[in-house]
């Protein structure tokens, strides 16, 4: 028999390369294409405006796609999964409902709760994977039941694994347009309780700004063919890599369909850059980090985590809101954290330098508040590769050379010794001399009073002195490394 399906849109907001799409439509004789609004999600303090505002697009380009392609729209409901699910199923006399699987453990706990919610009401429930290049427990599998935990071992089980296939879109999706029962309308920001962002948009959210990126990055041939992460600069004035990275968090953009892209784009007889460093590497990462979060319990935290060193971190509510709100007094610091606030992305390394900063280098506050931060304000906040990357840089797992630290001065002079980058996100140093913007407690008092911004007055005096707190913290980290009985090991890749 035919079946009545509900599609549940969650991440996967897009129509090519969908599996659970293809599912959804697969033998149905009606498929309603539904997203819910969860207010889990829906408060400011937890998914930051501009990553609201993103998503909020992302619907509105998949509608659009929806009706130009299927003459089907998206239904768009209010409330908890739980309740709405089901009154939606019984009013719709579905027989099915189908889902791309997520890992997340909110997600997990929600799905399995779906789940038993629905088989009391006969609905087949089908959980598809399709957000990774790889089903993350395939990988567990072939690794012997736990997960790999380098990256490099990670890369020999996806060597031998056969290249994921890219699913075409369905050629039909049996829907309809009209529904009066409910209003079921994309919702604006501020009916969401969102202020209006005072930015504009940069990276608009949706399946088509995605694959127009990924064109334009697939076009620049020789720039992908030799791309390498650590050489990109932190502090360019525009990306120096793809900010594709919103896109692939909502599904926008598959994975595999990027990396059949990349295959096709450095196919060819000339050398091309490998993996950790290529751009392939970087999407092997998120398939690494992935699995590990999917087979580690309490991933986002320290306490009840196996990977993740103990470490007796500070709590300073203080210290934590002067790095959130760019009041350190490091301008490099200070400029990449208001550019996340303002612009919702910032650079991977940049991403480093203040995750270092908060953390083991300089103000010895715990991860897991730096990531919630992240988590806040990034529009690519994503749960295990925000949380694998916090634990990488404070050395609390995968890496573990405490006594490497990311200087707040001289890191950002090696690709912007003018500056041009801080005066960009703190124009109050924009007339400072380059000798000084770096440090600007450094220049003497006339050339500050020049240039319009006195340290103390009109931009904060360092919070910590770097050489000091960094020598400190150190010894620190060694202290708790010989606690736990382990010393410091290799690089973690």
């Amino acid at each position: 028999a035919m079946s009545v399906t509900i599609h549940w849109f969650r991440k996967g907001l897009r129509l090519h390369d969908n599996p659970a799409l293809m599912r959804a439509a697969e033998g149905a004789k009606m498929v309603y294409l539904l997203f819910v609004i969860d207010p889990h999600f829906v408060q400011p303090g937890r998914v930051g405006v501009l990553r609201y505002r993103f998503l909020l697009e992302s619907l509105r380009d998949l509608d659009a796609a929806l009706a130009a392609k299927y003459g089907a729209r998206l239904l768009v409901a209010r409330g908890n999964p739980l309740e709405v699910l089901p009154r939606l199923a019984k009013r719709w006399e579905a027989t099915r409902l189908v889902f791309e699987a997520d890992i997340e453990p909110y997600a997990r706990t929600r799905d399995q709760a779906v789940r038993a919610k629905m088989e009391e009401l006969a609905v087949d429930v089908l959980a598809v994977p399709g957000h990774t290049l790889w089903d993350p427990a395939h990988i567990i599998a072939r690794n012997g039941g736990s997960a790999p935990l380098t990256y490099q071992s990670f890369l020999k089980i996806a060597s031998k694994l056969p290249r994921p296939p890219v699913l075409h879109m369905p050629t039909a999706i049996p829907s309809r347009a009209a529904f009066d029962e409910e209003n079921f309308s994309i919702p604006t920001l501020e009916e969401m309780g969102y202020p209006p962002p005072e930015n504009a948009v940069l990276y608009p959210g949706g399946e088509t700004e995605a694959l127009r990126r990924l064109d334009v990055m697939m076009a620049r041939e020789e720039w992908v063919r030799t791309f390498e992460k650590p050489k990109t600069s932190p502090n360019s004035l525009e990306p120096s890599t793809t900010v594709l990275s919103p896109y692939l968090k909502f599904g926008c953009l598959s994975a595999r369909f990027f990396l059949r892209a990349l295959h096709e784009a450095v196919s060819g007889p000339r050398p091309a850059s490998k993996p950790p460093v290529s751009l392939e590497g970087q999407l092997l990462w998120r398939e690494f980090f992935y699995t590990v979060a999917s087979a580690t319990p309490n991933f986002d935290r320290m306490a009840g985590n196996a990977i993740c060193r103990q470490i007796p971190w500070d709590s300073n509510p203080g210290l934590l809101a002067a790095w959130k709100e760019a009041r350190t007094g490091f301008p490099f610091i200070d400029a990449i954290m208001t550019q996340l606030r303002t612009e919702g992305w910032i650079h991977h390394l940049a991403r480093h330098s203040v995750a270092c900063f908060l953390t083991r280098g300089d103000l010895w506050q715990s991860w897991e508040a730096g990531a919630a931060i992240f988590d806040e304000l990034l529009l690519d906040a994503d749960w295990a590769l925000n949380n694998a990357n916090w634990m990488w840089l404070s050395c609390s797992s995968f890496f573990y050379q405490y006594f490497r630290v990311y200087s707040p001065i001289a890191f950002g002079k090696k690709t912007d010794p003018n500056g041009d980058y801080i005066r960009k996100y703190l124009p109050r140093l924009a007339r400072m001399p380059a000798k000084y913007i770096y440090s600007p407690w450094e220049a003497p008092l006339d050339v500050q009073k020049k240039c319009g911004c006195v340290v103390g007055v009109d931009y904060p005096r360092p919070i910590v002195s770097h050489d000091t707190a960094s020598k400190a913290n150190m010894a620190r980290m060694q202290a708790a490394y010989k606690a736990a009985g382990t010393a410091a090991v290799g690089d973690g890749e």
